[in-house]
């Protein structure tokens, strides 16, 4: 019996082209982008045209160039299972919250639709996502670069093929950290409100382009903020909440270069020694049993 795609480790355009839902005639071609998450996979939507210049080259001055083609957009495929049109709904709804909050400048913003997948033990509904394409550099709150170098080295990495007066890097870096920081006030102001906070832990989840903003790029682990001392893991097992938490600090001290408030609710309940140690006990159970 064929395998579901959304069991499959990894898939090829060859499995999406197949699928039931997408013609067969499609100008695009679809590639496995180099992050891939747990709850769903994530292709990169090509042009053909792009792509056969990629592999055969194209002439710029007397020079043959393989310009490596760029998406046009991402198709993530959910391996969730649901049951009902009501539990896709609300895997939606959770989805427009985080993108109401954040809006379009420092969200991937996507476009969520539900089909009739036809798998290997009969139809049932799935959950897919068109997605904006976010060409920039990863933002890694866990990186052991300090305040005085993480915002330089991004920049360094953002601008390297072109020359810049220092006047222009110092107005970046500026108005980075402001950007920076209205990115932080708007999860904040989403924790107080609706009690929710996406996944801003995850390898990969955040990205700054050139001009600045932080973009979050996977939007499929949006989970509730309760502020007791229960430490709630996701459906995978991972301290999710915590974690983001824990990172949203990170960008803070490493990315706009400023002091914790350690009164401040959140982080008084989150960054409690005690349940920190917790919290990296359970954090490296997960990492165990996934290996």
């Amino acid at each position: 019996m064929p395998e579901d795609i959304r069991d499959k480790l990894s898939i090829r355009h060859e499995d999406v082209s197949a699928l039931n839902f997408i013609k067969a005639s499609s100008p695009y071609f679809f590639r496995k982008h180099f992050r891939q998450g747990l709850r769903s996979h994530v292709m990169e939507i090509l042009k053909r045209s792009d792509i056969r210049i990629e592999n055969n080259g194209t002439v710029i001055d007397g020079v043959r160039w393989y310009p490596r083609a760029k998406p046009t957009n991402m198709l993530r495929i959910f391996r969730a299972r649901l049951a009902t049109v009501d539990s896709a709904l609300d895997e939606i709804k959770r989805v427009k919250v985080v993108e109401h909050y954040l809006g379009p400048d420092f969200i991937a913003e996507s476009s969520e639709f539900l089909v009739e997948y036809h798998g290997p033990e009969g139809s049932c509904i799935m959950l897919c996502g068109v997605q904006a394409y976010v060409e920039g550099h990863i933002l890694d709150p866990w990186s052991l670069l300090d305040a005085d170098r993480l915002l330089p080295s991004l920049y360094a990495a953002l601008h390297k093929a072109e020359e810049r007066s220092e006047a222009f890097r110092k107005r970046w870096l500026k108005e980075t950290r402001q950007k920076g920081a209205a990115f932080v006030r708007k999860i904040k102001q989403m924790i107080a409100e609706v009690k929710h906070i996406p996944d801003l832990a995850g390898a990969g989840n955040l990205v700054v382009p050139q001009t600045g903003e932080i973009r979050l790029v996977d939007i499929n682990n949006i989970s509730r903020v309760a502020f007791d001392t229960e430490i709630r893991l996701d459906d995978k097992g991972y301290p999710v909440c915590d974690k983001s938490i824990e990172a949203l600090s990170l960008i803070e001290t490493k990315f706009l270069g400023r002091s914790l408030d350690r009164e401040e609710m959140i982080y008084r309940t989150f960054l409690e020694p005690n349940r920190k140690r917790q919290v990296t006990i359970k954090e490296e159970l997960f990492y165990r049993n996934r290996s």
